[in-house]
């Protein structure tokens, strides 16, 4: 048992808070959906609260509100063009969404939603079917083109077709296993040396300089795989809007 407690990897064990079961179904309030709503009123009062004041004059809390809204919308603008506008809300909302979830998993005893792997298919099995239903309405019988190029003989079809369409069918896949693996991997990481600091006594002065430098690498790649998960979202969008 108290392996299982020390053990890197108990970081991440579902908790329930509050049962509820609607028949064969557990819907129960978890430590992850606690840290899904503290997630979400974070985003909130962080941008209510930062453009609060409306000033001409912009203070450090409304500069990073604004850079934050004109980091995306050029994002958007760069990957997705013009057409990209009516898409912004929901670009922004999953960015910041993962951003906060990724950041709130570095304070202590807390939870990181965003290492478990059922949360981040969920959402980006979201954006799949979400840019492919836009796909389809835009471009009807016409989006099946988008799995044979153009320009290649059609003797390649056979070939082609079915290599395009599992590339396709495997984006949420592809998506959800990045923001899933790198934070697993930096926190679990993060766990083993911590551990180290204290066994080594004296000596542990090593790890913990290791450790302190790797929560900053962490910082930054929660930064990193929200970015990076934001500008997939638009490289999709792209193709199901323009279908290249």
């Amino acid at each position: 048992m108290a392996a299982e407690k020390h053990s890197p990897l108990a970081q991440f064990e579902i908790k329930q808070l509050i049962p509820m079961e609607f028949g064969s179904v557990d819907a129960s309030f978890t430590n992850s959906s606690l840290m899904m709503v503290l997630t979400v009123i974070g985003v909130s009062a962080f941008l209510v609260l930062g453009m609060r004041k409306h000033a001409h004059v912009p203070g450090r809390w409304q500069s990073m509100v604004e850079l934050s809204y004109i980091f995306i919308a050029n994002l958007v603008k760069d990957t997705v063009g013009s057409e990209g506008r009516a898409y912004f809300p929901f670009i922004f909302t999953i960015f910041m969404f993962v951003l906060f979830g990724n950041l709130f998993g570095m304070v202590p005893y807390s939870f990181t939603f965003t290492s478990h792997i059922v949360v981040t298919f969920a959402l980006a099995l979201f954006v799949f079917i979400g840019v492919t239903l836009i796909a389809l309405a835009k471009h009807k019988m016409h989006f099946f083109t988008f799995f044979m190029p153009p320009g290649v003989p059609l003797l390649m079809a056979p070939l082609l077709v079915p290599i395009e369409i599992i590339s396709y069918l495997s984006r949420p896949i592809s998506l959800s296993v990045r923001l899933f693996a790198n934070m697993l991997a930096g926190h679990t990481l993060l766990k083993v040396f911590a551990g180290f600091v204290i066994s080594l006594g004296m000596a542990g002065v090593f790890p913990l300089a290791f450790v302190v430098a790797l929560t900053g690498l962490e910082f930054v790649i929660a930064f990193l795989q929200a970015f990076v998960f934001a500008i997939l979202t638009c490289l999709y969008l792209n193709d199901a809007l323009h279908l290249h």
